[in-house]
């Protein structure tokens, strides 16, 4: 079951969920398309269980980021730590929720929906995160967190974009190196 998801997951962060067939998934798996359901359900629930186990095993750099007791510190190493997955095995992934996101059908509306909420979550984090640098005053007060918090996503994605497409490790840490390079200074700055 294991060995099966990590398979699954693989298949749906290359192809997407639309992109996906029950063909892709009993290739990529070894699992005929009973056994499939029989284990997993649909591939609605395939896919769900599969990016859940995305975040849980490749996307652990988003916490150890929020917990970096410098903002800065946290803003690098949330970059360094999706670059890295972006482009795990050398080969430009992208993002898999972002991938499973940005092409669905009417009918997979409610999970876009789902993943759209999944990428929020971690937009609220940052926003949280800043709040505290603010606080701590390592950001001026006139902070506005809820749209820094959004910068630092949208650069995030544009990450995720850039890589799918083939841009190198070092030409996304370069962006990665700019953010950082024109990020607000201290308030006692």
């Amino acid at each position: 079951m294991d060995k099966a998801l990590e398979a699954a997951l693989f298949v749906f962060w290359e192809k997407g969920y639309e992109g996906t067939s029950f063909e892709d998934l009993t290739r990529a798996t070894g699992v005929v398309r009973p056994g499939l359901y029989s284990a997993f359900g649909n591939k609605a629930a395939l896919f769900r269980k599969a990016i859940d186990r995305y975040e849980e095993k490749y996307t652990t750099y988003l916490g150890e980021a929020l917990a970096e007791p410098r903002i800065r510190d946290a803003v690098r190493r949330f970059f360094d730590g999706s670059i890295e997955v972006q482009t795990l095995g050398g080969v430009g992934r992208g993002c898999a929720v972002m991938n499973g996101a940005l092409a669905c059908s009417d009918e997979a509306e409610p999970l876009r929906q789902e993943l759209i909420a999944r990428q929020k979550t971690g937009e609220d984090a940052w926003r949280n995160r800043l709040e505290r640098a603010v606080r701590k005053g390592e950001l001026p007060q006139a902070t506005d967190c809820a749209m820094l918090a959004g910068y630092v996503t949208a650069v995030n994605h544009g990450l995720a974009v850039q890589a799918r497409a083939g841009a190198s490790k070092a030409s996304l840490r370069a962006i990665a190196a700019h953010v950082l390079d024109t990020w607000p200074l201290p308030a006692e700055a």
